[in-house]
């Protein structure tokens, strides 16, 4: 097994443990994401701002090249965007998700989802704020067998 994998399970399973010591009364339920981007990323970092004005505890973990990440955890070409985060319990988050659907998702039953997508980078969505322009967007449900479908209709900021 290739080391950079090994480190990539050892530290998804170690999330829950030291997440719970950083639960506090006004977060998202105390949740942490593991958030896989590259270094200079500036829209990565963004988003991850407005996760933890929302709540949440991104730990960012950067990477030169996020292909083997988005395959390891099968998220197709056509659903991948600049970044991947991960909750304690192995949902991914990929792209410039909006911190209430990640929530709402979250809270929900959904026995043969990966997780939630929105792929790109549109204009307007967390962390790819452009002044006034404003891009609509779908967020995706990604599935196991590799299907998707929309979880929800973006039409405004």
């Amino acid at each position: 097994m290739n080391i950079k994998y090994l480190l990539i399970i050892i530290y998804s399973l170690a999330i829950p443990v030291f997440s719970s010591g950083l639960e506090n009364e006004n977060s998202n339920s105390g949740t942490m994401l593991l958030v896989h981007k590259t270094p200079t990323c500036g829209c990565c970092k963004m988003w991850m701002e407005h996760l933890e004005e929302n709540g949440f505890n991104p730990y960012p973990q950067d990477h030169q090249n996020l292909k083997e990440i988005k395959d390891m955890y099968n998220i197709d070409q056509k659903y991948r965007s600049c970044h991947t985060a991960v909750s304690s319990d192995g949902f991914v988050f990929e792209g410039h998700i909006p911190s209430k659907f990640i929530t709402q998702f979250l809270s929900e039953d959904h026995p043969n989802a990966i997780g939630l997508s929105v792929p790109g980078m549109p204009l307007g969505s967390p962390g790819m704020d452009a002044g006034d322009l404003f891009m609509p967007y779908e967020v995706l449900i990604l599935y196991k067998d590799g299907t998707s479908k929309v979880y929800a209709e973006v039409n405004k900021k």
